[in-house]
């Protein structure tokens, strides 16, 4: 099909096929390079102005569209940036600070929904242009030096002690046979609109305005209780962020924020009530983070689900991410829960899936409620890991002696290296994968990125373990060319799938939804 998949990376944006000649040689030496200028191809959609909210402010428009024709961009020069690394000493105090639990009520927002609720902490911003795509005629690239900080990390003592957590008392699971159930006539889709955008300058939300929600990404949900839904965000920047990809310190970074929904009506789009907030009209942090690259650069969130009245967070801890695009390396993979529907969270001390020498199956987890057990879905670090399950009985979610990994068609106990063993769920490669048991049509629901295939994809089971039937196609990297996520609305149904994906260009979230034969 053609389809020339784009990945996410902190340095920069990238097409696929650059992924293999990204590199120079100097001195014998190879290093990644980062390369901006234009597109490798011309965009598929019409040029469109850019959308403007209820408000007159400016978002920001995902699809790739042709240049302005009344207005052509001005010639562009490629770059071609070369990372100089410089070693830095860095002190690390371990274990660290203990998590900023403040926390305040949320303001109550303006009758006037175009008002700034707390006009002295963010004013109502000036409509500025949105994301316009890369256009022009190419000239020969030019070379820039770029030295770049590589922090080396000195642990210390120092730091609060988190308070002990008793350990789970041992219940290895007995294996229990666990056989594929027959295939189900994939879904057809009939076609994927974009609903709204969710986040940023110029939402529906006026998220920037309310909560100093700029940039972020994501979206991952779960319903909390009956009629709410709860929307997790990952890496967040405030005031001074400007569209182009993740921020920096300086913008108020929060490695992940958690709102709040309520509005059962997905066609409005997805409407947020309010953020978990750390002081006026400001989203919180909701699991803390060392932000210090090459130990713990950022936490993020990977699905959460509810047990009860029990809220549960998966987590990535994110050591550094790397210079080839779409990769990353993280410490851990994790879980924290809340006891006070997501206002603060602990993580756990014993539910965590080390990245031993970097073979972590279970890195990148999603993990979904279901009858007696939760069922875990997860991915190495990066985006080309292939996906192994698991599952836990529900009373024992933080208990990981009593997890059972899927090997071979049969439930077998967490002993030894059977995490590592785990049968790849489906042929090919997956990213930051969504999960769901749709009731209507008594069938899952899988949705993730390939970027080897460059889309987005639905894939649909009768069971947890399978069979799961072939890629169905939702969106396509030429249409979205930096799309990634695709985090499915618990509210969806098995003829109507709704859907968060994030762009990195613009760095914000969109609701999309798909219809289904």
């Amino acid at each position: 099909m053609g389809f020339r998949p784009r990945y996410r990376t902190r340095h920069a944006e990238i097409p696929g096929l650059l992924i293999l000649s990204g590199v120079v040689v100097l001195g014998g030496v190879t290093v990644p390079v980062s390369i901006s200028g234009p597109a490798a191809a011309a965009p598929a959609h019409p040029w469109a102005p850019a959308p403007v909210n209820s408000c007159g402010e400016t978002g920001f428009d995902p699809l790739a569209r042709q240049p302005d024709p009344a207005n052509p961009l001005p010639q562009s020069n490629s770059t071609i940036k070369i990372p100089v690394p410089v070693p830095q000493l860095v002190t690390v105090p371990v274990p660290g600070p203990l998590p900023d639990n403040t926390r305040v009520d949320a303001v109550a927002l303006p009758a006037d929904p175009c008002a700034a609720p707390c006009p002295d902490v963010r004013a109502n911003p000036t409509p500025a242009p949105g994301v316009v795509p890369g256009g022009g005629s190419a000239a020969l690239p030019q070379v820039e030096i770029a030295p770049e900080a590589e922090p080396i990390p000195i642990p210390v003592p120092g730091g609060e002690p988190p308070e002990p957590q008793a350990a789970p008392v041992a219940d290895p699971q007995p294996a229990a046979p666990a056989p594929l159930a027959a295939p189900v006539p994939p879904r057809q889709v009939a076609g994927v609109e974009l609903v709204n955008q969710v986040t940023g300058p110029g939402s529906l939300n006026r998220t920037d305005t309310r909560w100093s929600v700029d940039g972020t990404d994501l979206g991952l949900m779960w319903e909390t209780k009956p009629g709410q839904v709860a929307v997790v965000f990952g890496d967040t920047f405030g005031k001074g962020w400007k569209a182009g990809g993740a921020g920096t310190e300086q913008q108020d970074w929060r490695s992940n924020t958690l709102a709040y929904s309520s509005e059962r009506d997905l066609s409005k789009g997805l409407v947020l009530d309010g953020f978990v907030q750390n002081s006026r009209c400001h989203a919180a942090e909701i699991l803390n983070s060392r932000k210090i690259k090459n130990f713990e650069t950022t936490t993020i969130p990977t699905s959460g689900f509810a047990v009860g009245d029990r809220q549960y967070l998966t987590y990535m801890s994110v050591n550094r991410w790397s210079r080839i695009p779409g990769m990353w390396w993280t410490n851990l993979g994790g879980l924290a829960w809340s006891d006070d529907n997501g206002r603060t969270w602990t993580k756990s001390q014993w539910a965590r899936w080390d990245n031993l020498f970097g073979a972590g199956r279970f890195q990148v987890a999603t993990m979904v409620p279901h009858g007696d057990y939760v069922y875990m879905f997860g991915t190495p670090n990066g985006r080309l890991g292939v996906i192994g399950l698991a599952r836990v009985p529900a009373a024992q979610v933080l208990n990981k002696s009593a997890y059972q990994y899927w090997i071979d068609g049969n439930w077998v106990a967490a002993e030894g290296a059977n995490e590592l063993l785990a049968t790849p769920l489906v042929s090919g490669t997956a990213s930051e994968l969504s999960v769901r048991y749709d009731a209507d049509s008594g069938q899952w629901q899988l949705v993730y990125l390939d970027v080897t295939r460059g889309q987005l994809v639905l894939r649909t089971a009768a069971e947890p373990q399978g069979a799961w039937s072939e890629p169905v196609p939702l969106l396509s990297t030429d249409d979205y060319p930096t799309a990634y996520g695709g985090f499915v609305h618990p509210w969806s149904t098995g003829t109507d799938l709704y859907f968060t994906v994030s762009a990195w260009n613009s760095y914000n979230v969109y609701l999309m939804h798909a219809r289904l034969t």
